[in-house]
């Protein structure tokens, strides 16, 4: 697997949950990223947003268990990267930790049962996240594969394995957090 491609992803990830933006990530970090994603459900579906609380506090905690973590419980940018490369994709925890965020995520949005997002849906749901709505437009536009003008649950969950873990640049799901090339 190509390293400059994954740490770059991984690096926007980083980035993405810092914060505080201190170059740091702790486990209210991972917290906070929770409330965002479980915000995003409706108040009264508990077990969506119970399981997306769990995926987060799992993956912080494969974060502390690998060592990845300095004596203040806080991890730095390389070795965020490191673990996400050795520990949180391992098939176990990526199942578990990030396709279990993912499918909360998507059972949470699909309030009509259709099993897609449309475009403002997708749009909407990552402002919500914290990433900008060109970001997030411009990623659409890759991940809607046939041009449907939405993105099927199975869409998205590929567009997440090629975020997490594709060395091909060129893959569409690396677009999901901005460019996986360097500015």
């Amino acid at each position: 697997m190509s390293h400059d491609v994954t740490d770059r992803k991984f690096s926007i990830l980083f980035d993405w949950f810092d914060h505080t933006d201190d170059g740091w990530l702790t486990r209210p970090d991972f917290e906070q990223m929770a409330e965002l994603f479980t915000a995003v459900a409706r108040p009264d579906d508990h077990e969506n947003r119970a399981a997306m609380r769990e995926a987060f506090t799992g993956w912080w905690d494969v974060l502390r268990d690998t060592g990845a973590t300095d004596v203040q419980d806080r991890v730095g940018r390389q070795n965020f990267i490191e673990v996400m490369r050795t520990g949180v994709t391992k098939p176990e925890n990526f199942e578990h930790l990030i396709l279990g965020i993912v499918n909360a995520l998507m059972r949470a949005l699909d309030t009509d049962g259709s099993g897609e997002l449309s475009a403002d849906e997708y749009v909407r749901m990552y402002d919500a996240l914290g990433v900008e709505p060109e970001t997030s437009a411009a990623a659409f536009e890759r991940l809607d594969r046939n041009g449907s003008g939405s993105i099927s649950h199975a869409e998205f969950r590929t567009a997440i394995e090629e975020f997490y873990l594709s060395a091909d640049p060129e893959a569409p799901g690396n677009w999901l957090l901005g460019s996986p090339s360097p500015a």
